[in-house]
């Protein structure tokens, strides 16, 4: 060899590099706000201001440094934080729905600064914080809002219990006064850097991705589920509730969001889809009363258009078979979501997507769940009860077939 440290210098440099390769550890899709037009509540308040807001989270995977990324995806003013700190809590049954943190934990700067004002339409990423986290470890993100700060961008039905108390309590063991509320407010990401043996994958869908259905603060979505069993994959679920494929929802359609919720993930080199039962349930129920049925072949366009994307990027992508839906909703407003002809849409649906070849590997997650005897219904000790999400034993079959298919 001519030049040995010349040598040695650069595999140095590339064993530096990747060992600070970024990657997204935890995720929660941004979603615009509603009004009274929409028949859901968001169960967030409107606004905030002079108030600290603790959000719980849990990593798929760990790393020496972490960062966290807010979004202000969907505002029309600035968003202003004060302070941002970072922290561990605990992970004992007892505590899990509690708004306490391990000490201080430790201050996020943005440009060296300890607070950051976000433009409309924008995000902003925390500087790397020196804190070594393990995988599947539980988090505090705290966050100072000294400003009104209208909700405009949040994640609904987050399936863990957020905190909100007055005053700059960011660093505080305990808030005190502390308000419970469901889902995330601007918090977006937290990323991790370290060595990435198994790369990243994203789960891309609908309220079954965002693991309605399973027990809030215990972590038993099916990716988060998938993470533990995945040692070393960094498992990101841009998962949203009321999500579709073709139209907006309870959010931007899969089209419009593909590129900032998957394809720019840091390290993503595969994304799961599971997308389009909403499509199909909503036309003609209270959720989109006025809309016409979608048809198969819609839909089978619109994966086409993932599969073009996800390629044109070199990232694998897997499709998920829809799950059986019928009684879904029985019981409340929204009834109307199943029939037996939108469920004849769903089958040639899955048909197409276990037999076209198009994506590049197939999770049959209908086949695992359904009800052997009565196929167009999940199998009773899957069901969340409302015949639509699973519950945590329904998720765990998902993460064990996702597992199998990665």
């Amino acid at each position: 060899m001519k030049h040995p440290a010349l040598f040695l210098a650069a595999m140095f440099a590339a064993a530096t590099a990747h060992a600070d390769e970024w990657r997204t550890s935890w995720y929660a899709a941004p979603m615009p706000i509603w009004g009274a037009e929409f028949s859901l509540p968001t169960m967030v308040p409107s606004a905030l201001e002079a108030q600290t807001m603790r959000q719980v989270i849990r990593t798929s995977v760990g790393g020496k440094r972490v960062r966290v990324t807010y979004s202000n995806r969907y505002g029309s003013e600035q968003l202003i934080i004060g302070e941002a700190r970072i922290a561990s809590t605990s992970d004992e049954p007892a505590e899990v729905a509690s708004s306490s943190q391990a000490g201080a934990g430790v201050a996020l700067s943005f440009n060296g600064r300890r607070g950051i004002t976000i433009a409309p339409g924008q995000s902003a990423t925390s500087d790397a914080a020196d804190l070594p986290v393990s995988a599947r470890q539980r988090l505090t993100v705290s966050t100072w809002l000294p400003s009104h700060a209208p909700v405009s961008t949040f994640h609904w039905g987050a399936q863990q219990t957020a905190y909100s108390a007055a005053g700059n309590q960011a660093a505080a063991r305990d808030l005190q006064n502390a308000k419970a509320m469901a889902g995330r407010i601007f918090l977006t990401a937290v990323q991790v850097s370290g060595q990435s043996p198994r790369g990243t994958v994203v789960a891309f869908g609908d309220s079954i991705t965002d693991g309605n259905g399973s027990t809030p603060d215990r972590n038993r979505r099916w990716p988060d589920q998938l993470a533990e069993r995945a040692d070393g994959l960094a498992v990101v679920n841009a998962g949203i509730s009321g999500a579709r494929l073709l139209a907006d929802g309870m959010g931007e359609k899969a089209l419009a969001r593909f590129e900032q919720d998957v394809l720019t993930q840091p390290g993503v080199n595969t994304v799961i889809v599971l997308l389009g039962i909403n499509d199909i349930g909503w036309p003609g129920s209270a959720f989109a009363p006025g809309e016409k049925q979608a048809t198969a072949s819609a839909l089978i366009d619109g994966y086409r258009q993932l599969i073009a994307a996800a390629r044109a990027r070199k990232i694998r992508i897997i499709g998920g078979t829809l799950l059986p839906f019928e009684g879904a909703l029985h019981g409340t407003p929204y009834a109307g979501h199943f029939s037996a002809a939108k469920d004849g849409v769903r089958r040639e649906v899955n048909e197409w997507i276990r037999n076209s070849g198009e994506f590049d590997a197939v999770i049959d997650f209908d086949r695992r769940l359904r009800d052997p005897v009565h196929t167009s219904r999940l199998r009773p000790d899957f069901d969340s009860g409302d015949h639509l999400h699973p519950g945590d034993a329904g998720y765990a079959e998902m993460a064990s077939a996702a597992a199998q298919a990665l």
